[in-house]
């Protein structure tokens, strides 16, 4: 026994040494407006811009480093929403930034169609049930009209509550008076939920790299104020 006792001790310590996997901190839905009055232009500007945050030096480093999982969809009228780039997990900067040049180079899914933001909503909440393991869910929403198809935005929060998950946005002024007012106040839900404006689809870039970046920010339900 005497003689066993450093090979079992050694291998004792060498256990404690492993470390534990890293757990998912975070999953993020990053929703994108394809509707009608969303042009080809804009839709382009939307997904570089999405694709730039991704890259920003802080945003890249917080996703890396929560273990993050990231999927993009595209959406518009009822019954119109559809997955763009599946759940990729980002566990370093070479996969992080494959990833951001993929969001850069997706196709659009659809142009003429109206704006179902409540079925957005549900579409995108539905998509954490492959990622069952990330501790925080924040939806990303983009928009630049209100809903008028479908299920109101607000009718939809009590489902998502459940679910655990926060959805901020991104509102794209111009096409409605405050818009911002109108998300803030039924698309927004959850802890620590806010909306980042963006005056225009070329003011859109700079807006979602400081959206991205708050929230990556952890924890996120530390921050209950809304901002606009």
């Amino acid at each position: 026994m005497r003689r066993c006792f450093p090979l079992v001790f050694g291998l004792f310590l060498s256990g404690l040494a492993v470390p534990a996997a890293r757990a998912c901190e975070l999953a993020l839905v990053l929703a994108v407006d394809v509707s009608g009055s969303v042009d080809n232009m804009e839709f382009r500007i939307q997904m570089q811009g999405i694709a730039d945050g991704l890259r920003d030096p802080y945003v890249s480093a917080a996703l890396v480093e929560a273990e993050a999982a990231v999927t993009v969809l595209q959406w518009t009228g009822s019954n119109r929403q559809s997955v763009t780039l599946p759940w990729r997990r980002v566990g370093t900067p070479a996969e992080l930034f494959t990833f951001a040049e993929e969001v850069a180079q997706a196709p659009r899914r659809w142009r003429n169609f109206s704006t179902a933001i409540g079925e957005a909503l549900l579409f995108s909440a539905g998509q954490f049930a492959g990622v069952p393991d990330c501790k925080r869910r924040v939806i990303d929403v983009s928009g630049d009209g209100s809903s008028n198809e479908g299920v109101e935005p607000r009718d939809v929060h009590g489902e998502i509550s459940k679910l655990d998950v926060t959805v901020n946005a991104i509102v794209i002024e111009g096409a409605e008076p405050d818009l911002t007012r109108y998300f803030r106040n039924n698309v927004i839900s959850g802890a620590g939920a806010f909306v980042i404006t963006a005056e225009s689809f070329d003011d859109y870039p700079q807006r979602m790299r400081l959206k991205l970046q708050r929230e990556v920010s952890i924890p996120i339900a530390q921050n209950h104020g809304k901002q606009h």
